[in-house]
């Protein structure tokens, strides 16, 4: 196995939950992007995570080839996150070889084994996603917070949904009100500039991602809508 291409390493800023010399302490991710202006857009709004997508199911898919362009556009303290889902070590092989990263995101039904297995194998944080629809979900959060470095907190999909997550859907954020768990965490499903303003205030979330809510289409990414987004979370 080929080591991981090494991006601007401040891991242990998230692991910690420190704070960062922005004008908001709530930090944003932008998740399944696919092209430079669009990229370009959610670093000069003010995001502190872009998101690549690598899930042929996905409209928001991208190729080894296109990520590693895209990611050595990016500026350093902008940690570039890559979202699978039940990847092999194969595909986390040529990920991570190829792409300068900061950070996995597992968005499938992988295991808390299989989380630590990854986190060791490649020396990167990684952010294990937990989908929430009811009150009796949030027990998963104490499964993986153990292992994993960020829990991502999103909307449980559909059982009939292709897509684990980027559907568009939220749960109830009261679940969160008053919860604290042991590793960072961020809030996901459903958000869009013109409630995120709310889910944070409702669940007290510091990190925020979003993906659906910027765009003007499945997979099309909208500049205009991801600085509206980045401006009512910040």
């Amino acid at each position: 196995m080929r080591r991981p291409v090494r991006a601007t390493r401040c891991w242990r800023f998230w692991r910690t939950g420190g704070k960062h010399t922005a004008m908001s302490d709530i930090r944003v991710k932008i998740c399944g992007l696919r092209e430079p202006g669009h990229v370009a857009a959610a670093v000069e709004a003010g995001a502190r995570y872009v998101g690549f997508v690598f899930f042929p199911k996905s409209p928001r898919n991208v190729d080894v080839a296109t990520a590693a362009a895209l990611a050595a556009e990016v500026p350093p303290g902008v940690a570039k996150v890559a979202l699978v889902v039940n990847a092999d070590d194969a595909l986390l092989d040529e990920i991570t070889a190829r792409v300068p990263l900061d950070m996995l995101q597992l968005h499938g039904g992988e295991t808390p084994e299989r989380v630590a297995e990854i986190r060791s194998r490649y020396g990167l944080p990684v952010m294990k996603a937990v989908g929430i629809a009811e009150a009796a979900d949030l027990a998963r959060i104490d499964d993986y917070a153990g292992v994993a470095d960020q829990i991502l907190v999103d909307a449980k999909p559909p059982k009939e949904a292709e897509l684990p997550g980027g559907n568009g859907l939220a749960f109830d954020w009261r679940l969160l009100q008053g919860r604290h768990w042991t590793v960072p965490w961020m809030l996901a499903g459903g958000l869009t500039p013109e409630n995120v303003a709310l889910a944070a205030k409702l669940t007290g979330a510091r990190q925020v991602d979003v993906s659906s809510g910027v765009e003007s289409a499945p997979g099309e990414k909208d500049a205009e809508r991801i600085a509206a987004f980045l401006k009512a979370a910040l």
